[in-house]
């Protein structure tokens, strides 16, 4: 694990703190499933849940591993609030907001 990834970690906590209101601790744990997940999607297709901005549910395909030549911009900053990734089922990025990650498969 580099330093790098420990300041991501933490920063992304201290934004789920800001944001929702919880204790510290539930959002470093947060933080942490958020990291593991960029890091699953790195190597392979992940499947996860989220709640979407209307409150629906979705059940999403993504990864992050060999889709560098999809990209057509320089898109936004990572802001430590949203987490993007290539859906393989919709065939397009998407991003949702970190506090929404509802489970993993």
């Amino acid at each position: 694990m580099k330093r790098n990834d420990l300041q991501n970690i933490m920063r992304r906590a201290w934004e789920l703190f800001r944001t929702t209101g919880k204790s510290f601790a539930v959002c470093l744990s947060r933080s942490w499933v958020i990291f593991r997940l960029i890091q699953r999607m790195r190597s392979s297709v992940v499947q996860f849940s989220y709640e979407k901005i209307d409150g629906t549910l979705r059940k999403a395909k993504g990864t992050l591993r060999g889709v560098s030549s999809l990209v057509k911009g320089t898109g936004k900053p990572d802001d430590g609030r949203t987490v993007k990734y290539y859906d393989v089922e919709a065939d397009g990025w998407r991003s949702f907001k970190i506090e929404n990650l509802i489970t993993i498969y």
